[in-house]
This record gives C-alpha cells, structure tokens and sequence, in this order.
C-alpha cells in the first residue's frame, strides 16, 4: 500500500537505510519522514564516554570518570556479501574525506589497509596458534556439511534446534580452532541458534580458506559511528528529515477491525525521557510506521575505571513496543525468544583508552602485527566449558589509531569482549561481569603474559601500562547476542507482515529469506524492503544477493580446507 509519509520509531542503521531509499528511490520529500529515537547511532555506535554516560540507559548511574572514548561493540564488514550496505553507503557523502561518498571512502580506507591477522588464536604455552589447521575430524566434517548442503526450503528442520543440541553426539567440534575462530568471529554461543549457524556456513562458506586469517574483513577508516551513521545523518538532516531523540515510544494504536488479522496503526504513545512526560502521535491513512522492533545495545550500561558496569533488568525499549504488537495480533513473532534469556545472549565489552602507546607496542610485539588486523582470541589452558573443554577466554580488537576523529596523536584506544561474562577471569579471580574496568585490564595484561615471547615480559610493564590509562570502561550488554537465540523461523516477523496496511518491521529481529543477522547488510535490506513496499517500488529494484552457496568453486575450495 503505497504511502507519503513514515514516522520511524527508531533512528538505527535500517531506519536510516529505509529513509535513504524513500528519497531517493521514492522521491520522497524528507521533511515527510520522522524519526522518534531514543538515540542516534544504534548498535553501530561509537562516542566519548562523557556523551554516552548521559544517556537514556546510563543516566541513572553517574560515572566518577568519563574520560576517553567507548565502542559498545564493533561489527567487521564484508565488500562481497555486504551488498546493500555498500549501496547506501554509495548514496551518501562522507563527513570525513571530502569529495567522497561514505562507501569510497571506506574504499579508500581499506584498500590502503588491507586485513591480514597473523595472530588470530593465541594459548598459553603455544604461543600463536597456527589456525590455518581447523582440527576437525570426520564427525565434524559430515554435520558442517550436512549445514551447508541443506537447502533453504528445508532450513526449518532446525527449528528451536541450538548449536549445542545439533553437535550434541560431537563434543569434539567445541574443541577444534575452526570453533574457536567461528565463535569469536561472528559471536555464536553453543545455546545460539543452529539455524542462524546454517545461514552463517551458506553466506560466509568462503570464509572457510581465510578464516584464521581474516582477509576477507573490511573496515571502516575511522568507527562505524562516524564513518557509517553520521554520513546518513547528515545526509537526511539536510533532506528535511525531522529526527527527534530522547523519545522512548510505549505503546500502540491500532484501527479496530473485524477481522483480528488486520494491522493499522493509528497512533503512538512515547515518553519524552528528558522531562518525563506522556505525548501522543497520530497516524493518518497516509502515514506509513516502520518500527525497529529490537536492539541488541538496548539496556546496555556503562561502568568506568574503578567501577563495573551495573545491570539493568529492563527487557528493553524496542522488544516491550514489539511484545505490545504481540498482544494485538498473533502473526508478529515471539520477542520472549530473544529477549528473556539473558543467560543465553549476553554479553560484556570494555574500550580501553591510553595517553600514549605502550600498550599497543606491546601487543604489536606479542602478535607480530600492526594495529588494525581485526581479531586475536585468548584460548583458555585449563577446561573452563560446562562439558569440561578449553575455550576462548576474551578477545580483543586493536584498530587502526585513530579510530575517533577527536582522539590525540598519543592516544591508543582499543576494543575487547567476553562472549561468556558469567565465566571466571584467569587473572582477576571475578566474574568477568563484576570487574571494573581496571580489572579487565589486568586480565587482559595476564593473558597476553602467557603468551608473550620474551626476552622482557609484558607483566613487567604493568604498572607503567596502568599509569598511562584514560580510561577502562566496561558495558553490560544483557541482549548482545540475543538475535543469535535459538528459535523458530516464526518467531521473527517479516518485514511486511500479512495484511498489515502501514507497519513495517525493520532491524536484526525481522525474517528475511537467505540473510544472515547481525550484520548491517542484513539491517540495511530490511529497510530497503521496508521501503520499496510503502513508495511503490517494485521488489526487482532490491540490490541482488550474491549467493556463495551455490558456487562450485566455493564449495570446492571449502572442501578442501576442511581437510587441512
């Protein structure tokens, strides 16, 4: 049903996306678009400390210090399937490089820092793990290939299935470096879903020859806040877009109908959470609402150098409007799925900022590369799994300084994460969810000891690396991983759910054939469709998908690397 209008609850990637393609695939006029956010930079965020700590879910616990900067998460890029994020990214100027488009200048970016990681696993008496031996058996050979065989019409056999359940009578596979690199690569759990894990192994099988080296990954010049969503800020901003923020929307309107089926939306419900106050919108018939309907970063706190970042049990801005639409109609998926198990989806980062580049000489040293070359995994040397096994303790990502236009010349920042926060430090006898900032540092500083060839170990440098801190700054993610839950197909909407007349579903909580989540490629199509259904644009207009899958060269070569 064609629209004029769009009221956008949510200013994330897919929303931006969506009011990009509305102007200029359906010559919309951009004063017609608004946004109702309570932020601006979703998941793909990137800020100071100080901004951040201001924030909706920060706001309630006050930092001592909110010095340096913070990256909640960072998501790796991919040139050959990220395809509709290349073309909006292609649509849009760069706020950084004058003369380019936001895709030329990543471009331009990567093409003069190419990925090449030569210290991707790393272990305690090993040293650099050579992860170009995947160490799989038969058993895990035939169930990976069982995945990447099995087509997408039969793809709901893995319904409600967990990666755990579908190795279930082959423990060996959580103990082999292919394990180590996928989990860590791409943030699977054993309890995430084997379904999401199938659509990984059909889009990303090439991965298979390059993994251990991850020369496949792009990246942004500087993070994706500032090289991703500011240029599409900018950009509808100078449209006419209308972006209104601190507005968390609570509830809905909805036309009543005879049949029970029938999706309009009429009006909104929102708090302004700068004063507290209830507002309402209105919805006419010319209006389409497309509705961001989960957030990894939602709920997401802060904590600083001395202080662990505090848990908030709050289920969520976008996924509690999502379980109101669930109560009005039965054909809008399961939101409990994602986001009532926080035991199975979270997470907890830290962003490390240093006054000058000690530490990041350090890590150069110990991994023999420069910053930049995405990802080094810390392998535990003792069981530390529920089935008594080895594991990735943390994981780290040192970018390419800098990689916040603000940052001085001598400071370094950096990323890191435990994919499992419940789990015990090595070095910092905590929970990794109780530690503070300057703890995880310490635990970071630990593991690279055990692997640090010498002759002067980094350990002996502590307290000089500890003088040279800004700021540690920890974050609670309770839902990071929640897009990765075991489910079923049903339990995400589409994006055009059946006889909806004006609700669109956008984001990494929405069904779309072939695509895997978790990625801005996925985000960016959802609100591509989201866009094309509401202007009238025929679906043939969508950017094609390339599919790896059913390329025998591919296959081949993945093959063979299985047997390496």
């Amino acid at each position: 049903m064609v629209k004029h209008k769009a009221i956008m609850i949510g200013a994330g990637l897919a929303n931006m996306a969506a009011a990009v393609y509305l102007i200029q695939e359906g010559k919309w006029a951009g004063e017609n678009i608004t946004f109702y956010s309570l932020d601006d930079h979703g998941s793909n965020d990137g800020s100071t400390d100080k901004a951040q700590a201001g924030e909706y879910w920060n706001k309630d616990y006050p930092m001592n210090n909110t010095k340096g900067f913070i990256a909640r998460g960072g998501r790796m890029l991919n040139y050959r399937t990220y395809v509709d994020l290349m073309d909006l990214l292609a649509r849009v100027p760069s706020v950084t490089e004058p003369g380019m488009t936001a895709a030329e200048d990543t471009r331009d970016f990567d093409a003069h820092h190419r990925t090449y990681d030569k210290a991707r696993l790393l272990k305690g008496g090993v040293g650099i793990v050579d992860g170009g031996k995947l160490g799989l058996n038969n058993k895990d050979r035939l169930l990976l290939t069982k995945l990447v065989m099995m087509p997408d019409s039969q793809e709901e056999r893995l319904d409600n299935v967990t990666i755990a359940e579908y190795f279930k009578d082959d423990p060996h596979m959580f103990q082999t470096n292919f394990w180590y690199m996928w989990e860590t690569t791409f943030a699977f759990r054993t309890r995430s879903s084997a379904q999401e894990l199938r659509r990984y192994m059909h889009q990303m099988i090439y991965e298979f020859t390059q993994i251990e080296h991850l020369v496949g990954v792009n990246r942004t010049r500087y993070n994706q806040y500032e090289s991703i969503m500011l240029p599409l800020i900018k950009y509808l901003q100078e449209q006419g877009c209308h972006i209104v923020l601190n507005r968390r929307v609570t509830d809905w309107e909805f036309k009543e109908t005879s049949m029970q089926d029938e999706i309009t939306v009429t009006g909104l419900v929102m708090e302004n959470t700068e004063t507290g106050e209830e507002e309402h919108v209105a919805v006419d018939d010319d209006t389409a609402v497309i509705f961001t309907n989960g957030s990894i970063t939602d709920s997401a706190t802060i904590g600083d150098f001395n202080t662990p970042a505090p848990e908030n049990m709050d289920y969520g801005a976008a996924s509690s409007l999502w379980k109101k639409a669930t109560e009005h109609f039965y054909n809008l998926g399961n939101p409990d799925k994602f986001f009532a198990d926080r035991d199975a989806s979270e997470w907890v980062s830290f962003t490390l900022t240093t006054n000058n580049h000690l530490l990041l000489n350090e890590i150069t040293r110990i991994t023999t590369q420069g910053p930049g070359n995405a990802l080094n995994s810390f392998i535990s040397t003792e069981p530390i799994t529920p089935l008594g096994q080895e594991d990735v303790n943390m994981s780290i990502v040192v970018h390419h300084q800098p990689h916040f236009t603000t940052q001085k010349p001598n400071e370094t920042v950096l990323w890191g994460y435990f994919l499992y926060p419940r789990r015990h430090g090595e070095f910092v006898d905590k929970q990794y969810i109780k530690m503070t900032g300057k703890e995880m540092l310490e635990e970071l500083i630990g593991q690279l000891s055990k692997v640090d060839p010498g002759p002067v170990n980094i350990k002996s440098k502590e307290k000089e690396i500890m003088d040279s801190v800004v700021n540690c700054i920890p974050v609670y993610m309770p839902y990071a991983s929640a897009l990765f839950n075991k489910r079923a197909k049903s339990d995400r909407p589409e994006v055009i759910p059946a006889n909806s007349t004006n609700l669109a579903f956008t984001g990494e909580f929405v069904e779309q054939p072939y695509q895997m989540i978790f990625t801005e490629q996925s985000a960016v199509r959802s609100g591509e469709i989201a866009a094309f259904h509401f202007a009238g644009v025929p679906m043939k207009r969508l950017v094609k998908t390339p599919r790896y899958d059913k390329d025998p060269k591919t296959l081949l070569r993945a093959t063979k690397k299985m047997f390496e």
